[in-house]
């Protein structure tokens, strides 16, 4: 895996960790950060855990996550977050805004894992 994937992965695990807590202590942050940051950065964060487990199963370190690939996924969540479980859970609210991220952080990942 490239620095700049690994950087970003880290990065993201970080930031992503750090907003939750805050969340989860009721702290109040702002409404961007709140409500965008996480579904952001949550596409790359499971996509670079799947590239890892993928690249270590199949004994091939230079193994990538083709584009259909990478948008399966972010429509996958689009699909689960954004529309079945705000069905289910007051938790959950549909927001379009929501699906653009997955979408771009997912076409992000992709052109960061093929970066040489």
């Amino acid at each position: 895996m490239n620095r700049t994937l690994k950087l970003y992965f880290i990065v993201s695990v970080i930031i992503g960790t750090l907003i939750y807590g805050a969340q989860r202590l009721n702290m109040e942050l702002p409404a961007i950060v709140n409500n965008y940051v996480n579904d952001f950065l949550i596409v790359p964060i499971c996509l670079t855990i799947s590239l890892t487990v993928l690249r270590i199963t199949k004994n091939e370190p230079h193994f990538y996550l083709r584009l259909h690939h990478v948008l399966y996924l972010a429509i996958v969540y689009a699909i689960l977050f954004e529309f079945i479980l705000p069905k289910y859970y007051k938790r959950y609210t549909p927001d379009a805004v929501d699906v653009v991220l997955y979408m771009f952080s997912a076409i992000l990942f992709y052109y960061l894992q093929r970066k040489s």
